[in-house]
């Protein structure tokens, strides 16, 4: 599924179903991508031929950059803000739903809805650069959508130090201390192979007992369709605000790094 600018793309190999996503600002998500993941996500959940999903993004560089500025500023109306937060929800609640166990491979920074995608991974094998950050609340929205996903991973007390320090970067050690990653290598071909070698065991595993497995890993989230749709529209509402136009406007103004 390719668009003007970016695509997610996927490929079946050996039990092994292999999405990769990509757009040219870091790997940000518009709409347009986050749709085509959550169709992918559910896509491969349900293919009999798939015994483990690796979710990845393309470029050795950034794995996220969250939320389009570009199309944050677009959004108009209460409905149409929810409407694309809702991408975020979607994407979350795919994984979460998807009986097949869920490999993040992760390259490199994540920023906000893609702290959130990492959250939402049952296993998440990083380089040791891949910081993340909860950028939202400064610029005046908050990670509401995917506050849910991150909390669980890693504890109210590391959900509110992200959310609450916003401009800082945690490291990739930080990041496995409070078990957002599993494991932490050095090199992108070092997490390859640890990605490899650990879907390819999955891969010969019994399918029923990771399907079992899953259950429990999310349990106590059955109401995450209604919750994350809630926090979509939190999110619809407050990204009109003047604040948080002038803020976005100046993260954009910003010399690329």
């Amino acid at each position: 599924m390719r668009h003007s600018e970016g695509y997610v793309s996927h490929e079946i190999q050996h039990g092994i179903a292999t999405i990769e996503f990509f757009h040219p600002s870091s790997n940000a998500l518009p709409a347009a991508i986050l749709h085509d993941l959550a169709k992918t996500i559910n896509d491969m959940g349900l293919d009999h031929r798939v015994k483990v999903i690796v979710l990845r993004s393309a470029g050795e560089r950034a794995f996220c950059a969250g939320a389009s500025f570009d199309e944050l500023m677009a959004i108009a109306n209460v409905a149409d803000g929810k409407k694309f937060f809702s991408g975020f929800a979607n994407v979350i609640n795919a994984m979460r739903k998807c009986h097949k166990l869920v490999i993040g491979r992760v390259q490199g920074k994540a920023v906000g809805g893609g702290v959130g995608i990492i959250a939402a991974c049952d296993y998440a094998i990083a380089t040791d650069d891949s910081s993340v950050k909860l950028s939202e609340l400064a610029v005046g929205i908050g990670p509401f959508v995917v506050g849910p996903a991150v909390e669980r991973k890693i504890g109210a007390s590391g959900f509110s130090q992200l959310a609450i320090d916003a401009t800082e970067w945690r490291s990739a050690e930080w990041a496995k201390r409070h078990g957002l990653y599993s494991e932490v290598h050095k090199t992108v071909l070092e997490v390859d192979d640890a990605v490899s070698g650990l879907s390819e065991r999955l891969a010969h595993s019994s399918p029923e007992a990771m399907a079992e497995l899953k259950k429990i890993f999310w349990v106590g989230t059955d109401n995450w369709d209604t919750l994350l749709a809630d926090r979509a529209g939190i999110s619809g509402h407050l990204v009109l605000s003047t604040f948080t136009r002038n803020a976005i406007n100046k993260f954009k103004a910003k010399p690329a790094k």
